[in-house]
């Protein structure tokens, strides 16, 4: 590939970001980030869908189809392996992993509300 200032500055941007997150207090930020995230767009989906009761059966599925197709590009992925015993992803996977789990969490907070 033709090395162009466009795609130095592109390598360079990525690096840099590379770099700056492999810190692991920022790491663990992102994933608690994305771990809120999820648990905030959970609670704002079942309160919009609870709203009309014609949608909960479509954000229902919305929400079946994200959470298996996310576990399914996290857990079908080649996993790096950086020393003997620490395999890692990489941090979009476990943050986007971690917002699957965030949304999972709060639908059961959800479900406990409600039945109780």
């Amino acid at each position: 590939m033709q090395r162009t200032r466009l795609s130095t500055l592109v390598d360079t941007i990525v690096f840099k970001l590379q770099r700056f997150y492999r810190n692991p207090w920022r790491r663990i930020s992102v994933l608690v980030i994305g771990f809120l995230g999820g648990i905030f767009v959970a609670q704002a989906l079942s309160t919009t869908g609870g709203q009309e009761a014609d949608w909960d059966i479509v954000m229902a599925t919305f929400v079946l189809l994200f959470t298996e197709g996310v576990s399914i590009f996290v857990y079908r992925l080649p996993r790096k392996q950086s020393s003997n015993l620490d395999i890692r992803y990489s941090l979009f996977t476990e943050s986007l992993n971690m917002f699957k789990i965030g949304i999972t969490y709060s639908m059961f907070l959800e479900a406990f509300k409600l039945g109780s």
